[in-house]
């Protein structure tokens, strides 16, 4: 507890060139600088109002008939797609071809370990936060491998996210990235995207005054179980918006559909195809053309 009192984030330099893959299938709105003990910490304000959240509209229940009928969306379903007012994607495995922590892993020289707690995380089979903890505690990264990481692999954004995004916010639709990922390696795929910083809810990875390893901040909502939900839950009632949409292929995307937060949930399939998540879907997709096209 004393190293992460005298503890301070860091600010990373960061790479934002568009690196695309070949193939297809705590907290409030704001964030401000506080000073503790002569180092600097992000630290996000709750809001008192958070503490409670209702529902506006009711999410839409998935087909119970299989998740074959989902690849063709119900006429309800695209009329929520077409009005909504907010959007949130899942970063890892869905606005980006791979998972972030699984990337910097293995380049740290730990890759095949975290990537089996990843894939029993994202499925749904351990609590968020047990997986999120052993994963980093099999690699500890320091600042400057990070840094290293950061500098050496830019991001790689899946084929049609930019044009999504672009035509969602033509559309006057407001745009968040929801990670159990880590600032530190989404703000480059927010800058390429255009996506401002405070539409960011992440995990923050702590170091020391050295650039050691501490830990991660898990007063993060993103860093638990249900925390994605949460997220949401939260963005809505600040913003009051109508009907919100929830996109991503893991199980702590599919959480965040439920009363107050997501009224959609599509499953965004083309680069991890998780049944078990995709079965649950208002819709499956293994192109954001098909979503695309929707729009239009």
């Amino acid at each position: 507890m004393e190293g992460l009192v005298n503890s301070r984030i860091i600010p990373i330099r960061t790479s934002c060139r568009r690196h695309y893959s070949v193939f297809l299938p705590t907290f409030s709105l704001q964030l401000r600088n506080k000073n503790l003990n002569k180092g600097q910490v992000w630290m996000m304000r709750r809001h008192k109002s958070l503490d409670s959240v209702a529902a506006s509209i009711q999410p839409l229940e998935a087909s119970t008939t299989g998740n074959t009928d989902n690849r063709q969306p119900s006429k309800e379903v695209l009329e929520l797609w077409r009005s909504a007012d907010a959007v949130c994607f899942d970063v890892d495995s869905t606005v980006c071809v791979d998972e972030g922590i699984d990337e910097l892993a293995e380049f740290c020289g730990a890759g095949k370990a975290v990537a089996e707690w990843t894939a029993r995380a994202m499925g749904g089979s351990v609590p968020f936060e047990q997986a999120l903890s052993a994963r980093l505690s099999l690699f500890k990264p320091s600042l400057a491998q990070v840094q290293d990481f950061l500098d050496k692999r830019p991001p790689r954004i899946s084929p049609g996210i930019e044009e999504l995004v672009k035509k969602l916010m033509a559309r006057n639709t407001d745009v968040y990235l929801i990670s159990g990922g880590f600032r530190q390696m989404i703000n480059p795929v927010a800058s390429i995207l255009g996506i401002p910083q405070e539409n960011i809810f992440a995990n923050q990875l702590l170091f020391g005054s050295s650039g050691e390893f501490l830990g991660f901040d898990a007063n993060e909502p993103t860093s638990r179980s249900g925390g994605k939900a949460t997220a949401v839950q939260q963005i809505r009632k600040v913003k009051g918006y109508k009907a919100l949409v929830m996109i991503g292929d893991g199980a702590t995307d599919l959480e965040a559909r439920k009363p107050g937060g997501a009224n959609l949930f599509i499953c965004y399939a083309g680069v991890q195809h998780r049944e078990s998540v995709a079965a649950k879907a208002n819709w499956l997709v293994f192109s954001f053309t098909d979503l695309i096209t929707a729009l239009e």
